[in-house]
């Protein structure tokens, strides 16, 4: 999916203050990579856009919550007025302003009664921030640190970023302990070394990557300042919680139409793609195979019917509808004959009589064409809708018009 990943200053917005700004078009590799004010950023239409906080502005506190605080429906549904107290309560010896003035966000899949790190940064200048961004027309869908420590505090492989120029060197330490942000020292370095077995992976940007290798020589990976933003973008993080967070529709809107488009265009999902795609043929294809045989079979029955038709009554020259077509040949052979039919009076009288007990006696009778009109019957509506079931049963039509029953049988010319 197409991203643009905007890192922070750490100063406060103005017209003249100048962000990084790094556009992916499918969210992996780089480009395009500028630092201009926001007036100037390329079109985010879209793109997810993507904030992110400099390691310079975050501080890092582990702490466990008390069981039946974090109560994920209610956080989710971004009712976290319970929990920020919760969070004021714990860190307010931790941290040097008031918790008032700071906005806190606590890590992802965080669960109560296991330690879980909590992110603090200036409330008022990511609330600028923010602001400055929805009016340049770049809203941000999601909040992310420059760095992240490992999932779970005191637990996990630690890394090592350098950055800056070789005149201006700062390191940037993610481990158990937290994300320190350190100028480059000895002092620094012994500290980073005496913070457990040293380092599992190491960053370096082009700039510092010799002063890097001075130290952890063949362990040094290149990476650009726009590469580590862009890492950052693909962070499990969100810091964007508490007064920061959207409303849960629009926060649900975004969150469908990421997903959507990021299953749609994200390179790791192409092979899914193919295969839903497969998938669709093959069903299609499937559909195509069974209507095709329902389709002759079908074909086939009629052609057996319009056969029966033509060879047992050779005068049919033209089948419209078989089956009424041969019910019509069939009454005529039995008129014919003298036979009595379903549709005729005496037969039609009979049936009337079998199942009438009880109803006065009709005092018009009418028939034409097959069908029969009794007339002055005025019957109750219990006894009407009895008749009219029991005739029905014997594939006649009948139907009650004031005192008027009209029956004739069911695909009778």
């Amino acid at each position: 999916m197409r991203t643009l990943t905007l890192t922070l200053p750490p100063s406060s917005p103005t017209a003249a203050a100048s962000a990084v700004a790094v556009l992916s078009h499918d969210g992996t590799l780089v480009s395009r990579h500028v630092e201009v004010p926001l007036a100037l950023l390329p079109p985010s239409e879209g793109s997810e856009v993507v904030a992110v906080v400099p390691a310079s502005k975050l501080s890092w506190h582990a702490l466990e919550l008390p069981r039946g605080t974090l109560d994920k429906k209610l956080f989710q549904e971004g009712d976290g007025a319970r929990l920020r107290s919760v969070l004021d309560g714990l860190l307010e010896d931790r941290v040097l302003d008031e918790p008032a003035q700071l906005h806190f966000a606590i890590a992802p899949m965080a669960r109560t009664g296991a330690p879980m790190w909590v992110a603090v940064c200036d409330r008022a200048w990511l609330h600028a921030w923010l602001a400055a961004m929805e009016q340049s027309g770049h809203s941000a869908v999601r909040i992310v640190p420059e760095v992240a420590p490992p999932a779970e505090p005191h637990a996990g492989a630690s890394a090592l970023y350098f950055t800056g120029t070789s005149a201006s060197t700062q390191i940037i330490y993610s481990g158990p302990h937290g994300v320190w942000l350190l100028p480059y020292g000895a002092a620094a370095m012994a500290l980073v070394n005496g913070a457990g077995e040293g380092p599992a992976q190491v960053w370096a940007e082009p700039a510092v990557a010799e002063l890097a290798e001075q130290h952890f020589e063949g362990r040094v990976t290149l990476q650009s300042n726009a590469q580590r933003f862009l890492a950052a973008a693909q962070s499990e993080w969100d810091l964007a919680q508490f007064d920061c967070s959207a409303s849960r529709s629009a926060r649900s809107r975004k969150k469908i139409s990421h997903f959507f488009a990021t299953l749609l265009s994200a390179p790791r999902w192409r092979a899914a793609r193919w295969m839903a795609l497969a998938l669709l043929l093959v069903n299609l294809s499937g559909i195509a195979l069974w209507n095709w045989s329902e389709q002759s079979s079908l074909a086939a029955k009629r052609m057996s019917v319009r056969q029966l038709l033509t060879s047992t009554f050779p005068e049919v020259r033209v089948v419209v509808d078989a089956p009424l077509q041969m019910a019509r040949s069939v009454a005529d052979l039995q008129r014919q004959n003298g036979a009595v039919t379903g549709a005729d009076l005496e037969t039609m009288l009979v049936q009337y009589y079998s199942m009438s007990s009880g109803m006065p006696l009709p005092t018009a009778i009418e028939f034409a064409d097959g069908e029969l009109k009794l007339k002055g019957l005025n019957p109750e509506a219990a006894q009407r809708a009895r008749i009219t079931a029991k005739l029905e049963g014997l594939r006649y039509r009948a139907r009650m018009d004031g005192d008027t029953l009209t029956l004739q049988l069911e695909r009778q010319p």
